[in-house]
């Protein structure tokens, strides 16, 4: 027996007994009503999945408009009900009428039982996989507003940060491709989330993909996709970013460290917009919004052949530098105050308030880890604090400069200051530093920025 309900309408009762009993011995519920007056209040008592309608209810008239009046009404007040029409009459264009009022199908009158059984059977299954859709797409919309909704504000009332506002209003309905540059802890996720918080996509999702980890061996599975038994751990289909950046924004942060072999595949996809899964040879065509970061001189780059040019054009239509924060006059203090606002809540310390010194201690330091490592500063701060006043000697700034000595350091300061070192004398060329710490470029890319290097 099915697992459905059925609620059957027709006004002769002969009929209507007949149906009643077929159709009992395969479906969970079956009501039926003689009366189409009543149709609309029984969908109201009962989740009704699928209606048998008859087309015609008055006596010496047969041409279905009544019935079709029903369709629409049913369609009207309960759209996902499933609507099958009873005819005696086998008129193509009113069958024709009926589907393109919503009709899910239609059967003539005499019927055989099994074709009847068949087509709703079929319909069942129709009206369980659009419920299931439905399902579906209301579980991606709560996924994709709760995933847009963690929106972090871009605080700053400096010339350079209003500058880089204004920019962002105007670049941010187009488009445009957008290259972001700063240096580290400066901001840049947060310029790209404000770009696709206030464009067009606004309701579609931002995926953020790191370049700089993605080994080269899994460069166009991640980005791509891949099909079931592609490669060896390729257990099951899986999609790309592009493809999961379609309709959204796709952020691909770090770019200026990507690999030349790469950086070729990633220019045909753009240059294409289309993708194709690693073991398919079928494109897949994307509609993306690109928006591109990185700490990197990339024209540099490219003089120095490390970077593709063509790339290079094609994700740079709109270009924005991010200030560092040693530059941004009055913002330390704006920071610095959200900072402390937010993490007193997060460690439950009483109202905290700051110095005029330490102020002052914190404007005059020059941040060359820039807004992330304010707020590191701020949080270390509130966590040890031992009173509700915040002094100068509560900030602790890491010294200027690298200790000759290194005899005295934690084993974390040395792994940071032997990658400081081999990235100064191989002049930031990270398969060189790999090689020469003995280390995988992905684990290098990881340290590089846990230490904000």
């Amino acid at each position: 027996m099915q697992t459905g309900k059925i609620l059957v309408v027709d006004d002769n009762k002969n009929a209507l007994s007949a149906l009643k009993m077929l159709l009992q011995l395969e479906f969970e519920t079956v009501i039926a009503l003689a009366n189409p007056n009543l149709i609309l209040a029984e969908l109201k008592k009962t989740d009704v999945d699928v209606v048998l309608l008859d087309m015609n209810f008055s006596a010496g008239i047969n041409t279905g408009n009544e019935g079709l009046y029903w369709l629409g009404e049913i369609k009207k007040a309960f759209p996902a009900t499933e609507v099958i029409m009873i005819t005696a009459y086998g008129d193509v264009e009113l069958a024709v009428k009926a589907l393109k009022k919503g009709a899910a199908d239609f059967i003539l009158k005499p019927w055989e039982n099994e074709k009847l059984l068949a087509t709703l059977m079929a319909t069942l299954k129709l009206r369980r996989s659009n419920i299931r859709v439905e399902e579906l797409q209301q579980r991606e919309q709560t996924l994709k507003k709760g995933l847009n909704q963690e929106h972090r504000h871009i605080l700053g009332s400096s010339a350079g940060m209003l500058k880089l506002m204004q920019t962002i209003a105007k670049v941010a309905k187009t488009e445009a491709n957008v290259l972001i540059t700063g240096e580290n802890g400066t901001g840049k996720e947060l310029v790209a989330q404000e770009i696709h918080r206030r464009s067009e996509r606004s309701n579609e999702l931002l995926v953020a993909v790191d370049m700089g980890t993605i080994p080269e061996s899994l460069f166009e599975s991640e980005l791509f996709g891949h099909k079931k038994g592609s490669f060896t751990d390729a257990r099951e289909d899986r999609v790309g970013k592009f493809q999961l950046a379609h309709k959204g924004t796709l952020f691909l942060d770090e770019i200026g460290n990507l690999p030349m072999a790469m950086q070729s595949k990633l220019l045909t996809a753009l240059q294409s917009r289309t993708v194709i899964p690693v073991g398919s040879n079928q494109p897949v065509p994307v509609d993306i919004r690109l928006i591109s970061a990185t700490n990197c001189n990339l024209e540099q780059l490219v003089a120095q052949q490390r970077f593709r040019e063509d790339l290079l054009y094609r994700i740079n239509t709109i270009w924005m530098e991010v200030p560092p924060l040693r530059e941004r006059f009055g913002d330390i203090e704006l920071l610095t105050m959200f900072f402390l606002t937010y993490f007193e809540k997060k460690y439950r310390k009483p109202k905290l308030t700051i110095s005029p010194q330490a102020l002052q201690k914190l404007n005059e330091y020059p941040w060359p880890g820039n807004v992330r490592e304010l707020q590191h500063t701020i949080e270390k701060a509130v966590i040890l604090c031992d009173s509700a006043i915040l002094r100068a000697d509560d900030f602790i700034f890491r010294p200027a400069g690298r200790p000759s000595d290194t005899s005295f350091l934690t084993l974390e300061e040395m792994e940071k200051h032997m990658i400081e070192t081999a990235l100064e004398k191989h002049n930031g060329r990270h398969t060189a530093v790999a090689n020469q710490l003995g280390i995988s470029r992905q684990t290098l890319y990881n340290k590089i920025k846990r230490y904000d290097l």
